[in-house]
């Protein structure tokens, strides 16, 4: 294949619609742009107890700071089979609103009940109640389309996500807290803000991300299990390391002095260490995994197999992205932005029901991205096929 056959382009790229459509979807995204309005004002409230412009404005500010990282972080995970955009907003409003709204109502109910000290509150009811609160959206999520978490990266990547949003709007809460001071703390002001964002937004931003990321990993291995007990258990499991990091680190701050707070620190930062070497595998076989795929769909007829190279690695993606955009304009490189996005969906689907997992509805689901590329295809601008794939065509 030298360039793929080419029909005109239209001047506007045809809108996509998935074959296969979740009933409720379009109520859960309005409900969930509800939810995320009245978090932004719940979050100006939170804000505005700073008790003047200054602390307002420096509580949203170094809320926000970390943030492109813990973002670019799950993006560059996230890069080979990208989840789909409206979940990770949700997962985000999720964690920032209603898990934050569940265990601040918990929390408040639970220590006056039983009349607990802040120390007390934080180092036991706030991870027993925060965890699951916040694991609760992986939960809703697996339980309304399994699909969408199938595997460990991919509940790693919510449970991430799920975690950057609770502590975004906690640590507006904690920066304009520290702002005021209080009577155990000996700095106010716009110092007490910044000492408080040094060790929650520089030195352990991925904290909330990381204690949720172990119910992450739990429901993404429950997802390839037959057996319901199995599931059950492998969740609860997770939930319970989830709510022990968090402990743990909660712990150090109240009780653990300064050397239990570095043992601590230095015990999650290993956690961290960890975990960030095992996604980093995970996500590199991702690449095997899609170009094997690629290969054996190639073998059925599927696609060509001079396609390979241009929807596996991310270099070449992008070469064949660049020439359709010099060789046939804007459209066109969205035709094979999009081409490249089913393939990769087809792909990582098709080498799951090769591998015998039970995927709801996979077959139909394979098929239905097979016709919508197949609809693509007249409109493609392939560059031409490299050598290494054209001897092997």
């Amino acid at each position: 294949m030298t360039e793929a056959t080419t029909a005109a382009i239209p001047p506007v790229l045809p809108k996509y619609r998935e074959a296969i459509r979740q009933k409720g979807r379009t109520a859960l995204i309005v409900l969930f742009i509800l939810i995320a309005v009245a978090g932004v004002v719940g979050a100006v409230v939170i804000a505005l107890s700073a008790g003047d412009a200054a602390g307002s404005g420096l509580s949203i500010l170094f809320a926000i700071i970390p943030l492109p990282l813990l973002w670019f972080v799950y993006w560059w995970l996230d890069r080979y089979e990208p989840e789909p955009r409206r979940y990770k907003f949700a997962g985000f409003v999720w964690g920032g609103v209603v898990a934050v709204a569940i265990a601040l109502v918990l929390e408040i109910w639970i220590q006056k009940t039983w009349d607990l000290s802040d120390k007390q509150a934080a180092s036991f009811v706030a991870p027993l109640v925060e965890e699951p609160a916040k694991c609760l959206f992986l939960i809703l999520t697996f339980l309304r389309a399994r699909r969408v978490i199938d595997g460990f990266l991919d509940g790693l990547i919510y449970a991430g996500i799920v975690g950057i949003g609770f502590a975004f709007v906690e640590n507006i809460g904690y920066y304009a807290s520290s702002y005021l001071g209080s009577p155990d703390i000996q700095v106010a002001g716009a110092e007490g803000v910044t000492t408080t964002f040094v060790v929650r937004g520089l030195f352990s931003p991925f904290a909330h991300p990381l204690f949720t990321s172990a119910f992450g990993i739990a429901i993404g291995l429950a997802a390839a299990r037959r057996s319901k007990t199995v599931k059950v258990l492998i969740c609860s499991a997770g939930l319970l390391v989830s709510a022990g990091l968090h402990g743990l680190w909660n712990g150090s701050l109240s009780y653990g002095g300064g050397a239990g707070f570095f043992l601590a620190y230095l015990a999650l930062a290993v956690v961290l260490a960890g975990l960030t070497v095992l996604a980093i595998i995970v996500r590199s076989r991702q690449v095997r995994i899609l170009e094997r795929s690629l290969s054996y769909v190639a073998q059925r007829g599927w696609i060509h197999p001079a396609e390979i190279p241009y929807l596996s690695r991310f270099g070449y993606r992008k070469a064949a992205r660049r020439y359709a955009k010099d060789h046939g304009g804007k459209v066109a490189a969205q035709v094979v932005t999009r081409y490249q996005r089913l393939a990769t969906e087809m792909a990582f689907l098709h080498d799951g029901l090769m591998s015998g997992r039970t995927i709801p509805r996979g077959v139909e689901r394979t098929y239905a991205l097979l016709d919508a590329m197949y609809e693509l295809r007249p409109m493609l601008r392939f560059p031409p096929a490299l050598q290494t794939t054209a001897r092997h065509s």
